[in-house]
């Protein structure tokens, strides 16, 4: 609706600004009003207040209606403002009726006559139109789309949502919320249309309808939200700018973990000496009650001296430190009332408001929530008890059971808590997985498992959309218990259960009280599936790593639904049967029993068979036989114009200082790249620099292939010595440069320096170059010519 008085907005300077307006063309008189506006945003008086629209970035609109009542401060959803940030500074431009903001990404257009604000990309496209600017003093956002674009975002699927057939598309009536079990929520709905609309605030509801988002519920009488403009990974680039930037795991995290409830130190040392007597991967193990001295004082935050008798004094800690085995444990919102910190508690008004204490389904001893959305519950939480747990062997967090309050940010602030207090504690990196997920919690280190869920196939199926929807929210760190919670899976369902973690976020293991989830448990067939999805996920570690860097920083992570990639292809809007695995890798586990053969859609291009070699085109249904038997194939699919570096197989991350990582190389007809990236994998170093970080290029002309390596930044200096590349597609007769050539690869693999080579495998001929690592090269490989 417009009014009479939205005819009659004056355009006014937005003060405080103190901004140097940029030059515009043509100096009419509409072009020197233009000039006097500032450069960053305008400011127009509505109905009981005024409304600002600034372009702080390229590809985003920040909309703020500020009522006379004043600003709301900002949710918890948004990151705190970075310090010294140079303000970006559109062309503003005012010409009859119309005022223009424009960039290269994104142009809003506010007509004072009609009282409509539109905003299209930068080559006119119309992305969204908001005409009833005024719903906004009555607390409600409108916003009109073109009918049939497809919208994602909001929220996901608690542990227990049996209908999930809407799968990753969002329609209809949707509530942004934190939830129970496994949720993920967040004031955030975008398109691959090329937009997207981020509400500030603690929790709203969404229509999606009739080409239409109305938004409200979102209990601030200052409606503020930003619009966003561009492809799908410039729309996540932009949310982890406004929420913040997760940061980067330890590089043990991205290995597997076991997890298990019911077992002492005995058993817990067995299972160690088990996965390295059989060289199965392991990085990490998980405790659940059992590491805890659960119902004494204290006993929250310190080790069972019974059931861990080397816990407290720290040798069960070196033992494993020795075996290359993080400790993690399970973690509470409740602490035992009558305890030295449930007195503690008490008296310095910890406990969540109105909350009677009751007894612990573990314990049976009455207990009570910490309320951590109080500052002072979350200063006290890493205590000193705490801080030497953690000193002595439980080095990340697996935060359990505070989804169960209303607030959309205890979970959040739970893990804030531990975050905060280890940041301040140890120079080791954070890592926690939680039980819902609001936007904002991936500051913290957050990752997101999908909770108590149920064993079976039916349950690992749903696995897909559960953690499709939670990246589609902006939670890039997934994992799930594999195997599933509650029950004991066949041995079938198991090995394919280890195929699907294998290719997720977290890859991890669990069970309910007893439950046993090592590959030997599940006789030699599926250990024998498993062993092998688990030294594949090792073996890719230096891929999976720079791609969880790139979450890191650029806000897209290792898993992205195809959408992402191909946001044009109807076919893929709602696809969760398989996903990109980084850039390069298409992943459409097996999640039927006794399936022979599985139907899989492959985006546009060229895609080639990981295991077979096999080249398919893409555009098209494609048939492929899945083992009924040996259990032990994955559906897996190299994109052309891959860059996949790879290392030797190790029983834990940091077995061994790799000197020598293999890259395949599938050249294509369009230039493409991957960035290579390694640290520490243990500190923050690498937020100071402490990292190395390069470039390889390829492209196929013909019968040429280029490969190049730009100059490495960082200064970090791993153990890294060479490259082993392998460019698949041609066997050259030669290659430009100075690199010695060798009769075959194994000659140039035990050389000292550079060189090349030719060969052939799976996939056809190769060529093979050794290359010294972090050093700059453009070499040309040819099919004709001599050496």
């Amino acid at each position: 609706m417009t009014t009479p008085k939205l005819h009659a907005l004056a355009l006014t300077v937005l003060l405080g600004l103190g901004l140097v307006p940029v030059a515009l063309a043509a100096p009419d008189a509409a072009t020197a009003q233009a000039q006097s506006v500032g450069n960053e945003g305008l400011q127009f008086p509505l109905a009981d207040g005024t409304l600002t629209l600034q372009m702080p970035v390229p590809g985003v609109l920040h909309v703020h209606y500020l009522p006379k009542s004043g600003a709301t401060p900002a949710s918890l959803v948004m990151a705190p403002p970075a310090a010294g940030a140079t303000p970006f500074r559109p062309q503003v431009r005012q010409s009859g009726d119309t005022v223009t903001l424009r960039s290269d990404r994104l142009v809003a257009t506010w007509n004072k006559r009609s009282g409509k604000l539109d905003v299209s990309d930068a080559q006119g496209r119309p992305l969204l139109q908001q005409a009833d600017l005024a719903a906004l003093a009555q607390g409600r956002i409108v916003l009109a789309h073109a009918a049939g674009d497809a919208l994602y975002g909001i929220g996901g699927y608690d542990a227990f949502e049996k209908n999930t057939r809407a799968g990753i598309l969002r329609s209809g009536k949707q509530v942004a919320k934190a939830g129970e079990q496994g949720h993920a929520g967040a004031p955030f709905v975008w398109s691959t249309a090329g937009y997207g609309v981020l509400v500030d605030c603690d929790g709203a509801d969404f229509a999606l309808a009739g080409g239409r988002i109305t938004i409200d519920q979102y209990d601030r009488p200052d409606a503020d939200y930003y619009l966003l403009a561009g492809t799908p990974t410039e729309l996540f680039g932009e949310l982890a700018n406004l929420s913040g930037h997760a940061e980067l795991f330890p590089k043990w995290a991205n290995g597997f973990i076991n997890s298990q409830w019911g077992i002492d130190e005995q058993e817990f040392r067995d299972i160690v000496a088990t996965y390295r007597a059989k060289h199965i991967p392991l990085d990490a193990f998980t405790f659940d009650f059992d590491w805890k001295d659960w119902g004494k004082d204290w006993g929250e935050f310190s080790w069972n001296p019974v059931k861990f008798p080397d816990g407290a004094s720290g040798k069960l800690k070196a033992d494993m430190d020795a075996l290359g085995v993080h400790m993690t444990g399970i973690m509470k919102p409740r602490v035992h009332v009558d305890t030295v910190e449930g007195r503690y508690a008490t008296a310095h008004d910890l406990w969540l408001p109105g909350e009677k204490a009751s007894p612990d389904y573990f314990s049976h001893l009455p207990v009570k929530d910490i309320d951590f959305d109080k500052p002072a519950a979350r200063a006290w939480w890493f205590n000193p008890q705490l801080a030497h747990s953690f000193d002595i062997g439980i080095v990340g967090w697996w935060n359990d059971e505070a989804d169960t309050t209303k607030s959309n940010t205890q979970f959040l602030n739970m893990q804030r808590a531990t975050y905060d207090g280890q940041r301040a504690h140890s120079p080791l990196r954070v890592w926690s997985i939680n039980r819902d997920f609001w936007l904002g919690a991936q500051r913290y280190a957050y990752g997101l498992w999908s909770g108590d869920i149920a064993t079976g196939w039916a349950s690992m199926a749903g696995q897909r959309e559960r953690m499709l929807s939670a990246i589609d929210v902006g939670e890039m760190q997934w994992g799930m218990d594999g195997g599933g919670f509650h029950g004991h899976p066949s041995d079938e369902n198991y090995a394919r259960w280890i195929e699907f973690g294998a290719f997720t976020p977290i890859f991890r293991v669990h069970g309910e009280l007893n439950e046993k989830r090592q590959p030997w448990k599940y006789g030699p067939v599926a250990e024998a599936a498993a062993t092998k999805a688990i030294r594949l996920r090792y073996e890719l570690l230096p891929y999976i790593y720079s791609y969880q860097h790139r979450a890191s920083t650029q806000g897209v992570g290792l898993v992205q639904p195809l959408a992402f990639a191909w946001p044009q292809d109807a076919n893929l809007r709602n696809d969760v049967q398989s996903w990109l695995f980084g850039d390069w890798l298409l992943v459409s586990p097996v999640v039927e029993q006794g399936q022979t053969e599985k139907r899989v859609y492959l985006p546009a291009g060229t895609w080639t068979d990981w295991f077979s070699g096999k080249v398919y085109q893409g555009g098209q249904t494609i048939t492929v036989a899945t083992d009924a038997k040996q259990w032990d194939d994955i559906p897996l699919f190299i994109r052309a114009g891959a860059i996949i570096p790879t290392q030797p197989v190790m029983d834990w991350t940091g077995e061994h200082p790799v000197t020598t990582v293999a890259v395949d190389v599938f050249p294509a007809a369009t230039a493409t790249h991957f960035d290579y990236y390694d640290d520490d994998g243990e500190t923050y170093d690498y937020q100071r620099g402490s990292y190395i970080l390069q470039r390889l290029a390829t492209q196929r002309t013909g019968d040429t292939v280029s490969f190049s390596a730009t100059a490495a930044t960082g200064s970090c200096h791993p153990a890294l010595k060479h490259y082993l590349v392998r460019v698949h597609g041609l066997a050259a007769a030669a290659v430009d440069g100075s690199l010695k050539h060798y009769a075959t690869p194994a000659a140039l693999e035990a050389a000292n320096g550079e060189g090349w080579s030719t060969a052939s495998d799976r996939y056809g001929p190769l060529t093979v170059l050794k290359l010294d690592a972090g050093a700059v090269r453009t070499l040309t490989l040819r099919a004709g010519g001599t050496h």
